[in-house]
């Protein structure tokens, strides 16, 4: 059966890194909540940030290009790195894993539903989900983590 494609990178994460995203999005919406000014920026850098299916993608591409011209200049049996590329990225779409992954998830690369899930958290924070009433500053770290959890269930 092929898993969802929203979720399938986290569902085969390791617990411990899955652990170690969700307390990174909890510290920075507990930070921002008392540093509203600085909301922004952060959001400017979550707009820049590669997720792990960027990452994937260009680390595939830059393999594969290195495979063809060390196949063209080097010798014909470097054309097995763009095969293995080929079939690495087709584990992955069938599978949400392939051998690259666990190492980007170890380097710091998030899922996009990790960045939304902190970037609909400071939205909330900075006051743009108007729906949810204006919170005064003490309300908003626990409405922030109720955020979290609807998000996460």
């Amino acid at each position: 059966m092929v898993p969802a494609s929203a979720r399938r990178v986290e569902r085969n994460t390791p617990e411990d890194i899955k652990r170690e995203r969700q307390a990174d999005i909890q510290a920075s919406l507990h930070y921002h909540a008392t540093r509203p000014h600085e909301i922004p920026a952060r959001l400017a850098e979550l707009d820049r940030e590669w997720d792990i299916e960027r990452a994937l993608q260009a680390n595939a591409a830059a393999v594969l290009l290195a495979g063809l011209v060390l196949t063209a200049l080097v010798d014909r049996w470097f054309l097995l790195l763009p095969v293995g590329v080929a079939g690495f990225l087709l584990q992955h779409v069938i599978q949400g894993w392939c051998p690259p992954v666990p190492l980007l998830r170890r380097l710091g690369f998030r899922t996009p539903a990790e960045i939304c899930e902190e970037r609909c958290g400071l939205k909330m924070l900075d006051g743009e989900y108007r729906w949810f009433g204006d919170p005064a500053p003490a309300q908003w770290i626990e409405q922030a983590a109720e955020m979290h959890e609807a998000v996460e269930a």
